[in-house]
């Protein structure tokens, strides 16, 4: 079985964030594919379907974004979901708007629901990175993941999502190269690129460290 997680936080005053992509594709790949509505279980939303012949299970943590992993272990130890046929999409900083990247294994690179995913599961599963841009410097950072995608966005955000949920099946049968290049295809990432970075590198992805319970960033 595999278990597909989207990132983001829960409620209408983040269902239209950049921090929330992770949770806009997953909710599309559901629909195109035929899951069944979701329902609250393990501290999250939950569908069971399949996926080219395959079952699969779609997964939001309703756990805010930096307990993530509380959430995903449970569903993947009920499961008995290894965590190499986990797929986790979210938003990535170091990319620019419309690019997508696939990697398996690795640091978080300070993207707090992936940190907190690695504290339950380990470091070995599949990252499906969404870029949405950096601002330029990390004190904007929260405020840039926090506030919605500007109207102009769709322009890029609609295909990004519609070409994942038709690739799918393609990360499904290993081709994780052939699947970036699908997606790459359908939909191509606007010209412009992000602003330049002002810090170190290997420090994007996230935000800065913030003492939370529930953090939304």
């Amino acid at each position: 079985m595999l278990l597909f997680v989207g990132l983001g936080n829960p409620g209408r005053d983040y269902a239209g964030n950049r921090h929330n992509i992770g949770f806009m594709a997953l909710d599309h790949l559901a629909v195109a594919h035929g899951f069944p509505p979701f329902l609250k279980k393990f501290q999250g939303q939950l569908s069971e379907g399949e996926v080219a012949g395959e079952k699969a299970l779609a997964f939001k943590p309703i756990t805010y974004m930096n307990e993530s992993g509380r959430a995903v272990g449970e569903a993947a130890r009920f499961f008995k979901v290894p965590p190499d046929q986990i797929f986790v999409f979210y938003d990535e900083l170091d990319l620019a708007p419309g690019r997508l990247r696939v990697r398996f294994g690795g640091g978080a690179a300070g993207h707090k629901g992936i940190r907190s995913i690695a504290s339950h599961l380990g470091l070995d599963f599949w990252r499906i990175r969404l870029g949405i841009g950096h601002p330029g410097h990390r004190d904007k950072v929260t405020g840039h993941v926090l506030k919605d995608f500007a109207k102009a966005d769709k322009a890029w955000l609609d295909p990004l999502i519609d070409a994942i949920a038709e690739s799918l099946p393609l990360l499904v049968a290993g081709e994780d190269e052939g699947f970036m290049t699908k997606v790459a295809r359908l939909a191509p990432p606007p010209a412009q690129e992000s602003p330049a970075k002002e810090e170190a590198p290997g420090e994007g992805g996230g935000t800065p460290s913030r003492k939370a319970d529930s953090d939304p960033a």
